[in-house]
């Protein structure tokens, strides 16, 4: 189980394996509809079939919203707030009934003015049930320094 890390836990390099799920039909409709995707490439296998990708595959905010939510635990008591979104790149497609995983490397952290909080820029690697990396961004994210007891 991930737990969640201060500003002085995160060591810039490390790894943290932070979930997985399997996006089922069912997520990707119920998706799409919520936020009124009306693509025929994300909702009639058909269409996606005369496409290059071969059939149907996931939007990436989908894709996006679902790593996001498996970082959460990583800093869920220390986010003080998220200043950027960098460099999202999406390498392959994802299909109704994948698997992803995401895994938070932390590439930077440095000091503020403020010693209650620092700045952190994670990388998420979002990666298939056959290891391929489907999506890549930098959050760039406000986290708490350890309170005082």
């Amino acid at each position: 189980m991930v737990r969640s890390h201060w500003y002085e836990e995160f060591e810039t390099g490390s790894v943290h394996r932070v979930g997985e799920r399997m996006i089922t039909l069912e997520d990707h409709l119920a998706f799409c509809q919520l936020v009124g995707y009306r693509v025929p490439l994300f909702l009639d296998d058909a269409a996606g079939r005369n496409t290059a990708y071969g059939g149907l595959i996931c939007p990436s905010h989908l894709i996006m919203s679902f790593s996001t939510s498996m970082t959460g635990a990583l800093f869920s008591e220390s986010i003080r707030g998220l200043l950027a979104i960098e460099g999202a790149r999406f390498m392959a497609p994802v299909r109704p009934g994948d698997t992803i995983r995401t895994e938070v490397e932390v590439m930077a952290k440095r000091a503020t003015s403020k010693p209650e909080v620092g700045v952190v820029t994670f990388r998420d690697h979002v990666y298939n049930q056959h290891d391929q990396e489907v999506f890549r961004n930098d959050k760039i994210a406000l986290i708490a320094t350890r309170p005082q007891s």
